[in-house]
């Protein structure tokens, strides 16, 4: 068991929904995001951070033994605002982690640095990066930065490209890319458990029939997810409209993403 937990993005979706599911992992669990929020019914320590502040992440980051990082921008936008928080932002994590000794980092990266590639392809961790947006790019760097603090400092990090995590899959494309709340629950415990951690990049999706991507290359670290998203297939084919062959949503693995503008 760890000393102290860090969470990052404690406000966001994914955050909020698995904050209270990790306390087994560590004595203490610090909780942070750039909102002001309360953990009610939760016994966590809340600090308030910009990530883009170095000296603030310093001092947020001392005293843990590990970090789940959920934190940053989470959709397309200006790139001044993905380049404070998920850029600026993940180079003050790594840099605090190295100067107080954290060695093992969850680190969420995204489906969408392989947005650009079709939904034809089956993807291992050697697939070529193609991001399919300045939010995509940000998320590239993010993995080159924990690669670098890997071979250069030993600071092991899962490079997790999550894939859609709601409590169910909203539409077609997530029935190849849900990741429900449980399977990434046991990713962290699989991460923070195993002896040896490395650098992997791990596909974050459940167990679904439609899904296009391989984590045969991480098996060592024993995550086997459970939830299926086949079983929502009737639930969404009546509520989302089914996307026409040409549609980015049904030809590429970032769906509409593709289509987001440089946002000015």
């Amino acid at each position: 068991m760890m000393e102290r937990l860090l969470i990052t993005g404690a406000a966001g979706g994914v955050g909020a929904m698995m904050r209270n599911r990790l306390g087994h992992l560590a004595q203490h669990v610090r909780l942070s995001d750039i909102a002001d929020f309360e953990a009610e019914g939760e016994t966590a320590e809340v600090i308030q951070c910009d990530l883009g502040d170095a000296d603030g992440v310093l001092d947020l980051v001392a005293g843990c033994d590990g970090i789940v990082h959920l934190g940053g921008v989470s959709v397309e936008d200006r790139f001044d605002r993905i380049r404070w928080a998920n850029i600026d932002g993940v180079y003050n994590l790594y840099e605090a982690a190295r100067r107080h000794d954290v060695k093992r980092i969850l680190f969420a990266s995204s489906n969408h640095v392989v947005g650009y590639h079709p939904q034809t392809s089956r993807l291992d961790d050697r697939a070529p990066l193609r991001p399919d947006g300045l939010y995509g790019v940000s998320k590239c760097f993010g993995e080159a930065i924990a690669s670098l603090y890997h071979d250069k400092f030993g600071i092991e990090t899962a490079l997790v490209r999550i894939g859609s995590c709601f409590p169910e899959p909203k539409d077609h494309r997530m029935l190849s890319t849900w990741l429900s709340i449980d399977d990434l629950v046991s990713l962290v415990e699989c991460v923070f458990r195993v002896p040896r951690l490395g650098c992997p990049v791990i596909y974050g999706a459940s167990n679904n029939s439609m899904t296009w991507w391989d984590n045969a290359h991480a098996g060592y670290l024993g995550w086997t997810p459970q939830s299926n998203a086949e079983d929502y297939r009737q639930e969404v084919e009546r509520s989302a409209q089914i996307p026409q062959p040409d549609d980015p949503a049904a030809v590429y693995q970032g769906g509409k993403f593709t289509t987001d503008p440089i946002y000015e």
